[in-house]
């Protein structure tokens, strides 16, 4: 039985391994490629899923006194999935650096006039507000109710 065991470690050491190199491609490319890769990714993520099932089916098969050194690797293979499952979540959304620069721009200028543009803003609705209170005074004092 850990022989069977031993083959599934084998499986997922293989395929972890090509899951990594794909999520390391991913925030490099776009359009149908990425798609294309993240399907791949997820398939074969389902694949590890359905190796670490077979595992533990195993390990309950194994006997007690060798049980435990079994449920110790299995639980660091689990940890590892998770930690994939993460890090291809984390690639799925990542940019490249050059479409985060075209997309948030490079300029300082150009963050120079945004700020110049959110204080005019702000300015604005505090004098807004600053009216509409003097209206609600207003309205209060005069008893107007409806």
């Amino acid at each position: 039985m850990s022989s069977d065991f031993e083959a599934y470690e084998q499986d997922f050491g293989t395929i972890t391994a090509e899951i990594t190199n794909k999520i390391g491609r991913i925030p490099k490319l776009s359009g149908e490629e990425k798609t294309q890769l993240v399907l791949n990714v997820d398939k074969q993520l389902e694949e590890v899923r359905e190796l670490l099932e077979q595992m533990d089916l195993e390990v309950r098969e194994i006997p007690i006194q060798s049980r435990a050194m079994y449920n110790s690797r299995l639980k660091s293979y689990k940890q590892e999935m998770e930690k994939l499952e993460k890090d291809f979540k984390r690639s799925r959304i990542a940019y490249s650096d050059e479409v985060r620069n075209e997309l948030l721009g490079d300029d300082a200028s150009s963050s120079e006039s945004q700020r110049a543009h959110l204080l005019d803003n702000t300015e604005k609705l505090e004098r807004s507000s600053r009216r509409l209170e003097a209206g609600y005074q207003i309205a209060v004092e005069t008893g107007y109710n409806n």
